[in-house]
Parts: structure tokens; C-alpha cells; sequence
């Protein structure tokens, strides 16, 4: 995607994308917007005139949206899944609420396997900024493909709830306890040892680009 795009754009684009693949009409530039967080129509209409000048999108008449040749050739030579985008792992965050659902990602299938349930989450702050999946670094902002399942093998990374409280950590059992370690660059993150009140979410498999969304 463009760099010369700004992160609102890439939104909308993504906003555009997601609808597209699942057979739905354009968006409207009042849902662009909303996006945006604009009021006024010219403001959806720039950023849909900066997306088409970087050839990702072509306008038609009737406000109606197409992707690229380039981007449609793409999406329909991967099989891909959608995966809801559930919110951060921030304080307080009941994990697949379903009002909490921002969009909806095509992932692909080499990644979300037919048999199990996903989500995604963006991760908040620097305390796995030095844990890799695939060789791809969790960073601040990333974007995490997570397998929903309750339990874990020691070393995996995964989605832990403790106290309401979602986390991303290494998770290491011991005898009599949990040690849900950290892997950062940032030594204020220290290891969170747990007798009890941790439920394990889902495991990281994934981290995926974090303009898609």
C-alpha cells in the first residue's frame, strides 16, 4: 500500500476492501466519514481521490467503488477466511465481544485453517517487541492472529484474560503456578506469576501487516 497514504486512508481503503470481498455495496461517503471522523462529503471524497491516484481503487458513476485489477487478481487467487477484528488487548476488554467487532479481515488460509475459530487483535505497547511469529516481530500496533482455544503448551504466546484483563505474554507453567513472561526491549515489563484467575484465550500464530486495518 501506498506510503503516501495516511493511516485514515488505509482505513478506508481496508473499509472498502472488506466490503467488496463479502459481496456488499460501496460504502457511503457518510460511512467514509465516520472513518475519517469528518462531517463534511469532501472529505470522503479526497481520500477516495488519493486511494484511486494510487491505483487502488477506480471510481464508476453512481458513487459506486472498484477495486483495482491488481488487488481483485490477488484476493481471489488466495483462499482466504474472514476473521473478526475484536479491538486491543487493553484493560477491561471482554474478548470477542461482539460489540467490540471493528471490522472483519480476509485472512488467508495458509495462516486461519479450516477446523478452528480466530480473531484478531491489535496489540498496545512495546512488551513483545522482541517476540517474533513466523519471523515477523510484535510490535506496538501490530496486528495478531490469534487461534481461540483454552489451553496452551509451554513457550506459546497467547491471548490470556486475567481478572477481565487481556494480555499478550510467553506463557511458562511451573508446578502450583503460571509465569505469563513478557519479551521486550523495555525492562519496566516484568514476568506476571499467577496461582489462579488466568484463562487462556487463544494462541498467537500470526502477526499480520498493520495497515490492513
Amino acid at each position: 500500500m501506498s506510503k503516501e497514504l495516511s493511516g485514515n486512508d488505509k482505513k478506508v481503503y481496508s473499509l472498502i476492501r472488506n466490503r467488496k470481498l463479502q459481496g456488499l455495496d460501496s460504502p457511503t461517503l457518510k460511512e467514509i466519514n465516520e472513518i475519517l471522523g469528518k462531517t463534511s462529503p469532501r472529505s470522503a471524497v479526497l481520500s477516495l481521490l488519493r486511494l484511486e491516484k494510487s491505483g487502488l481503487i477506480k471510481r464508476l458513476p453512481g458513487n459506486e467503488i472498484q477495486l483495482s485489477n491488481e488487488v481483485n487478481s490477488v484476493s481471489t487467487s488466495i483462499d482466504t477466511v474472514l476473521v473478526p477484528l475484536v479491538g486491543e488487548v487493553a484493560a477491561g476488554m471482554p474478548i470477542l465481544a461482539e460489540e467490540n467487532i471493528q471490522a472483519t479481515i480476509q485472512v488467508s488460509t495458509a495462516f486461519a485453517r479450516p477446523g478452528s475459530r480466530y480473531f484478531l487483535l491489535r496489540i498496545v505497547g512495546d512488551s513483545m517487541n522482541l517476540a517474533e511469529v513466523n519471523r515477523t516481530t510484535i510490535s506496538d500496533r501490530s496486528i495478531v492472529l490469534v487461534r481461540q482455544q483454552s489451553f496452551a503448551n509451554d513457550g506459546d504466546i497467547v491471548v490470556a484474560l486475567i481478572n477481565d484483563e487481556a494480555t499478550v505474554k510467553i506463557f511458562n507453567p511451573i508446578k502450583g503456578a503460571i509465569i505469563l513472561r513478557p519479551k521486550s526491549s523495555n525492562s519496566i515489563h516484568k514476568p506476571i506469576i499467577l496461582t489462579e484467575n488466568c484463562l487462556i484465550q487463544g494462541i498467537v500464530i500470526a502477526v499480520l501487516p498493520n495497515d490492513i486495518y
